[in-house]
């Protein structure tokens, strides 16, 4: 029985075409007649973090993947048509043997052996939708990982069927690793095909062009600042994950990695610790999520790389962080063209973060919860920043269908994005300034935003301004052509559902209230009109939306300049270390 909550979430992974699955399968089945290894050389440790309690869901039936929740019989995972593309990635990557693996007193385990088994039956031979290269690299990483939890104690008949299949999906990254997508497709098929060869009697022969080609997506992928091209700070972990995992099976097999993927991991990880909150999880931007707890401080300290602090921009995020308090800013433009179907348009907005408690957010990626969730969590006012009414800094272009998928390109966003540091000594503070409704108004957005060095009071302001003659006759044609004299825009603040939001001083302040019992007090300048209205806190992984609460300061711009002065503060009196004991508890 299915239990859907909101319509199919959309895959980001790119589907392959009829000649692309016609290769793959055509590959797969190439891959059974060449060499089944014999057993391991050596076996490494399983570096994901399960839940206990994600594997005690599964073992009641409950399959959640990707935003869809499906309760099945335990013995019949293969056999649900599944709901969606994206739902079928997670089931056939196998992930989710790291949660079966973490249950603590070994009772998956034969739940484990037994989805194994009539995954191997149905699907073993180069059958089914699991058969392109990132899904067998990825699941490739987990048998290996978990091959003692899975072998355990089985008949020699099921061992030999897995070690065949174990060499079929290894011939089959060494031959098709080369049709998937660059970025972090890419890296799961390579680093899949690189711990077969660490690991498998009779696989070391593919270990050399594993690594020189790991090598070059490394140089083509990540640049000197230890960023992506997509700016999207999960998917910039998910591949600093994986460069670990890398150089830990290379080093447990004594064998030396390339030198270009260790100047990698040096590279991102500085970039990552800019990117991460006071709370430890990450900013969300561009598509991107908070990470699977754990994952981040992992990586960080698998990787050996002692803490440094970047200067500037961090992959185009700027960091203000003082006392318990961290905010992060989308400082450059976005990934823009064909490739940008998952970009969103956040140029200025912010995240902020009190210790352990997020209090201004983005409301996120809504892919996992269907087409027009992940559209609307793209556009300007699902983030906390300034939007001029029905526009976008950045716009959708056409939607095209690739092979059922509908996409849209980020089109004519900003062109321009500057940033300039100060610091006076009790507070540092950072101007920002985008041109991405220069085109459409005339006018560019003005951003200044300053945190005390104790960490108590951010101070902000917001403007619109037309800079040159240009600018202003272009907002003097818009002028002309509305029927209003003016140009209604919005400040927004998205609030995290755990904060607690009333209006306060007669109308004048927002009263924010987090979990821990910690307060901040919002207030503003008599420029704009304060309301407090509803949003959504889009968050892979639940069935969901979450509601929750958004500031929103509303303003009209009649000349060629407006601006709107606001502040997040803590009382006086609110004492200076907090001390938050709150517990935090899942929900779906």
């Amino acid at each position: 029985m299915a239990n859907t909550m909101s319509p199919a979430p959309v895959s980001l992974r790119e589907r392959p075409g009829r000649l692309l699955r016609w290769k793959n399968r055509h590959a797969a089945w190439r891959a059974g007649t060449k060499p089944v290894p014999s057993g391991f050389t050596s076996r490494p440790e399983p570096r994901s973090i399960g839940s206990d309690s994600r594997g005690r869901q599964l073992m009641a039936g409950n399959l959640l993947f990707a935003g869809v929740l499906i309760q099945v019989p335990r013995d019949l995972p293969w056999a649900i048509d599944a709901p969606s593309d994206a739902f079928e990635d997670e089931l056939h990557g196998f992930e989710w043997l790291d949660h079966l693996a973490a249950v603590a007193d070994g009772s998956s385990r034969p739940m484990a052996q037994d989805w194994l088994a009539d995954w191997l039956r149905r699907f073993g031979t180069g059958r089914g939708p699991g058969w392109v290269p990132d899904l067998v690299g990825r699941r490739q990483i987990r048998w290996i990982s978990h091959a003692l939890f899975l072998m355990s104690g089985q008949p020699e008949k099921e061992t030999r069927t897995f070690y065949a299949c174990l060499g079929r999906q290894t011939a089959f990254l060494a031959k098709r690793w080369r049709s998937t997508s660059h970025g972090l497709p890419r890296f799961e098929a390579l680093t899949g095909l690189i711990y077969s060869a660490c690991t498998l009697t009779g696989m070391e022969h593919h270990l050399p062009s594993a690594l020189k080609a790991l090598a070059q997506e490394c140089a083509r992928e990540i640049d000197a600042s230890g960023g992506i091209l997509t700016r999207n700070p999960e998917e910039l972990l998910n591949v600093f994950t994986l460069l670990t995992w890398t150089a830990a099976v290379l080093e447990e097999a004594e064998k030396l990695p390339d030198p270009a993927v260790n100047t990698a991991i040096m590279r991102i990880a500085p970039t990552l610790r800019s990117l991460r909150h006071a709370d430890g999880g990450l900013a969300r931007f561009q598509g991107g999520g908070r990470g699977a707890p754990g994952r981040l401080d992992q990586a960080l300290a698998q990787s050996g790389v002692r803490p440094a602090t970047v200067t500037g921009l961090a992959m185009g995020y700027a960091r203000l962080a003082a006392g318990r308090a961290s905010i992060i800013v989308d400082a450059a433009t976005p990934m823009m063209g064909p490739q940008s179907y998952n970009s969103h348009a956040s140029t200025l907005a912010i995240e902020m973060t009190s210790g352990r408690r997020p209090l201004i957010v983005n409301c996120g990626s809504g892919a996992s919860f269907g087409a027009e969730w992940r559209r609307a969590g793209r556009a300007t006012p699902s983030h906390s920043t300034l939007a001029i009414e029905g526009y976008s800094s950045a716009r959708l272009g056409p939607k095209s269908a690739n092979h059922g998928v509908v996409k849209q390109a980020l089109i004519e966003g900003p062109e321009k994005v500057e940033v300039q540091e100060s610091d006076s000594g009790g507070a540092r503070a950072i101007a920002f300034s985008h041109d991405g409704y220069r085109r459409t108004h005339g006018l560019v957005h003005l951003r200044s935003l300053s945190l005390e060095n104790d960490g108590r009071l951010l101070r902000g302001e917001d403007g619109l301004a037309a800079l040159d003659p240009k600018d202003r006759d272009t907002l003097d044609t818009v002028l002309s052509r509305l029927p209003m004299d003016h140009i209604p825009f919005s400040i927004r603040f998205h609030l995290h559902p755990d904060v607690e939001a009333k209006i306060d001083m007669g109308g004048a302040a927002v009263s924010l209230t987090l979990r821990g019992g910690e307060t901040w007090v919002f207030r503003h300048s008599r420029d704009a009109e304060l309301r407090l209205e509803s949003s959504v806190y889009l968050e892979t992984g639940r069935l969901k939306p979450r509601a929750t609460k958004q500031i929103v300061l509303s303003g009209r711009l009649t000349d060629y300049g407006s601006a709107v002065s606001w502040s997040l503060a803590k009382p006086q009196d609110a004492p200076r270390g907090h001390r938050d004991y709150a517990s935090d508890t899942l929900r779906l």
